[in-house]
């Protein structure tokens, strides 16, 4: 006898990832693509991505809210840098506003990724979690598969081993799982790094620690920021919500554009810059030349932004300290540096960094072999060679994450647009063979070489290049011709997998 065997729940498209991008994209897909099934799958319990994740001190974002918030949803509140809380509300009433809330589902990670080209879909298999921490493992399929799970690592953090770190007598911890009962007032406090997160933490703790002291190995570019625009408050002051967002965003791109152009094309003339205001902010020169002064140039790492230069007004309020020196050893009160002076400490933060993940540990399969994803390019900073009906969302390192998450996503609508209008089931990129090979993320810092060679590459030109500029892949994004860099598979030479017939 011939039965029909049960099938697996069928989606036009899935979403990896309820963080920032991934609600975005929802929004981008329902309102462009509004034909189209779609559910965002979420391995936490909880939306908001990065902003739900880390609770550590004064955890706020390094870039402006016109820019790292959405295009379709104006940001109302009056700090131009914002706290991690304020963006997570953001986030939370923007997917309530649209309904996106109701499309994701929550405790429910993708462990593995094979699409078929017989039937020109993906079948995802799923560990789906109860609230009682029960794991049913699941299957659901899905014509295109788009992953906006960023590229960190959220079970763990770059965490190097210290020498010594079992004999210290205080307390360790990592950013990423900051604990919620750690007290620390009237503590002395190390926090070892010197990247946004350490710049972050050390004018946050030194409210209440007794003393603060960053611990570097060598110079970060940090450049103080207003924390709150004051030409943005006159012009929302006198314009409606919507027009006000987008002549403030239009601004502050162009800023950004701008000055990182200049960083990158006059290196030295921004050493300067920085430097100057740095030492304003500081006001001692000498401290200036020790502490905050790279020898790379900007850019070539990223830049740290620190509002209204709180880093700087808690170090000349004695409330903090940085110490450029290597770790020795740690001790049992404290850490000991190659100087020979011992920083005394009763909490320690290591600050060192995060871990790059593709795809949020998807490995992709085609016909049920591993994508080897060094091998592959990354067309218009979304799609991938090898994988058809596939994307990833990542955003700028030199500009706000959601400018090019936003083109990531309206890019994908276009692409799945162009399958409805000529009838292709599946599409991918075809590699130029004449590309020459660069690293995905254009900079120099310790995270992206740590992890980078597990990534895509990227070309030297467009499309198949990762550009930091967003007005050039606005233009390039949203009018260029993409059927030209297309391989395509009509729909008439796939098989149909509504149906599996099974012998029993």
């Amino acid at each position: 006898m011939t039965t029909t065997a049960p099938q697996p729940e069928h989606l036009d498209v899935v979403i990896v990832g309820a963080g920032l991008s991934g609600i975005g994209a929802a929004y981008r897909l329902q309102t462009e693509c509004p034909g189209r099934s779609y559910a965002v799958l979420e391995a936490r319990d909880a939306m908001g991505g990065t902003w739900d994740l880390f609770r550590y001190p004064g955890i706020r974002s390094d870039s402006d809210m016109f820019t790292l918030g959405y295009p379709f949803k104006p940001w109302r509140e009056a700090k131009s840098i914002a706290d991690g809380p304020s963006i997570l509300s953001y986030i939370r009433r923007t997917a309530a506003e649209y309904g996106i809330d109701e499309r994701i589902r929550y405790r429910t990670k993708v462990v593995s990724a094979d699409f078929s080209t017989r039937t020109a879909r993906w079948t995802l298999t799923l560990d789906v979690r109860d609230e009682t921490g029960r794991t049913e493992q699941r299957t659901l399929t899905c014509d295109f598969l788009y992953t906006c799970a960023g590229y960190y690592d959220y079970e763990q953090g770059h965490d190097p081993v210290f020498p010594g770190v079992e004999s210290f007598g205080g307390t360790v911890v990592h950013p990423q799982f900051w604990p919620e009962d750690l007290d620390y007032r009237d503590k002395r406090v190390v926090v070892v790094g010197s990247g946004a997160t350490a710049v972050t933490l050390v004018p946050s703790m030194a409210e209440d620690a007794a003393r603060v002291t960053m611990l570097q190995r060598s110079p970060t570019w940090i450049s103080p920021v207003p924390g709150r625009d004051r030409i943005a408050d006159g012009i929302r002051a006198v314009l409606p919500a919507d027009l006000a967002h987008r002549l403030l965003r239009a601004k502050n791109i162009a800023f950004t554009t701008g000055f990182y152009q200049f960083c990158r094309r006059w290196p030295k003339a921004a050493s300067k810059l920085l430097t100057r205001l740095s030492t304003r902010a500081l006001k001692d020169p000498e401290a200036v030349d020790e502490h905050f002064t790279p020898s790379y140039r900007p850019w070539d790492q990223r830049l740290c932004a620190v509002p209204d230069a709180d880093l700087f007004r808690a170090i000349r309020g004695g409330r903090a300290e940085v110490v450029t020196d290597h770790i020795e050893s740690f001790v049992p009160e404290g850490i000991r540096l190659r100087s020979g002076r011992v920083l005394e400490a009763d909490v320690v933060v290591t600050a060192t960094g995060l871990r790059l993940l593709a795809f949020g540990g998807i490995t992709p399969h085609v016909d049920g072999r591993a994508v080897e994803l060094s091998e592959q390019f990354v067309w218009r900073g979304a799609m991938l060679t090898g994988v058809p009906n596939f994307a990833m969302c990542i955003g700028y390192t030199n500009a706000s994450w959601t400018l090019r998450a936003d083109l990531s996503s309206r890019l994908v609508c276009k692409v799945l647009q162009l399958m409805d209008r000529q009838g292709y089931a599946a599409v991918v990129p075809a590699p130029d063979r004449k590309l020459a090979e660069r690293p995905l993320l254009d900079l120099d810092s310790g995270y992206v070489r740590r992890s980078i060679d597990a990534f895509p590459r990227q070309g030297d030109r467009w499309p198949w290049r990762m550009r930091q500029n967003y007005p050039l892949d606005a233009m390039a994004t949203l009018r260029g011709d993409l059927a030209g860099d297309l391989s395509v598979t009509p729909r008439s030479a796939v098989r149909s997998g509504s149906t599996v017939e099974a012998a029993g």
